[in-house]
């Protein structure tokens, strides 16, 4: 955490699962979303998005130790997700009461079995339990019983725009995504939305697989009547063969790494020369980078890596 500073408002942040050490895409990423927040005055906060699973605590502390060694310092105390579900009912309950919410009994399974709109993406929900009247809807429920029913926004659109400040403009089509699903858990996209705005997150950069997902959660924010942050999202970092970064690729992660005698630093260096921040060999540190650094000017295509091959000349 760093000592109390001058910001002017706002806030960046950096949210992993902690469901494992970070690889050199998560840690690419949250170079970059530290350089945006420290380089535009504000604050950088973390948080740890463990809904979808048990918390471990092992991990998330691990994960804050290797971005430390990174030199990627944080504002305030760390949120937890799980420690936050009060504030994703109440928000569920806004839209309740709005009407734009509703039941739904599909499984995944009945989803990719219906018939979807002509152009509608493969998975996109069809809408089969938006319009139930209350008897098709009772038989519907005793139908799944004892499981409980999901909980969908009854979306007013069909599609959203924006303008990501790494990839230009963006759009993606929005279904009548879950909220809830029917075993309790909040989604994602309900509760980022939720914790961002409460953090006063109003600058998001993340990995560039999230950028089909922002228009649903722009869509959210505006019908909760929170504010707009803006969106940056990094390209990804794929092996030779196109393929995301995996265990199988080498050594991805900074434990991996580390046991082969290469240093954050090291790292920290490889890392800044792909986004065009750093000459090959050059030392710095993530603070030297901060007034080299704009959104604008980073690569906009993915950095295919060999992590073999990488750090040949650095070990």
């Amino acid at each position: 955490m760093t000592a109390a500073a001058n910001f002017t408002g706002g806030a960046g942040r950096y949210a992993p699962s902690p469901s494992g050490n970070l690889h050199l895409g998560n840690l690419r990423t949250a170079l970059v979303a530290w350089l945006a927040a420290r380089s535009t005055g504000r604050r950088f906060v973390l948080r740890v998005d463990d809904l979808d699973r048990a918390r471990d605590a092992g991990y998330a502390a691990a994960q804050l130790q290797q971005l430390a060694s990174l030199g990627l310092t944080h504002d305030g105390e760390i949120v937890y997700q799980s420690d936050r579900t009060a504030h994703y009912a109440a928000a569920l309950a806004e839209l309740t009461a709005a009407n734009l919410t509703y039941e739904c009994v599909c499984s995944r399974k009945d989803i990719l079995a219906a018939p979807t709109a002509p152009h509608a993406p493969p998975g996109a929900y069809p809408g089969t339990c938006r319009n139930l009247d209350p008897a098709q809807k009772a038989a519907a429920l005793a139908a799944i019983a004892p499981r409980q029913p999901a909980i969908r926004l009854r979306t007013p659109v069909t599609a959203g725009t924006f303008t990501d400040q790494i990839l230009g403009e963006q759009s993606a089509d929005i279904d009548d995504f879950v909220l809830r699903r029917g075993d309790g858990t909040y989604a994602y996209n309900l509760a980022t939305v939720v914790d961002d705005a409460a953090a006063g997150v109003d600058q998001i950069v993340r990995g560039a697989d999230l950028a089909s997902s922002t228009p649903r959660q722009i869509l959210l924010g505006q019908l909760l009547g929170l504010p707009q942050p803006s969106y940056a999202h990094v390209p990804l970092v794929l092996n030779p063969a196109g393929a995301r970064l995996a265990k199988r690729d080498g050594a991805v992660t900074l434990v991996d790494l580390a046991a082969q005698g290469i240093t954050p630093e090291q790292v920290l260096q490889v890392l800044a020369q792909s986004l065009n921040l750093a000459h090959p060999g050059e030392t710095v540190t993530a603070a030297d980078l901060v007034p080299r650094f704009s959104l604008q000017q980073l690569p906009q295509q993915a950095w295919v890596v060999d992590p073999p091959a990488l750090f040949k000349t650095a070990a």
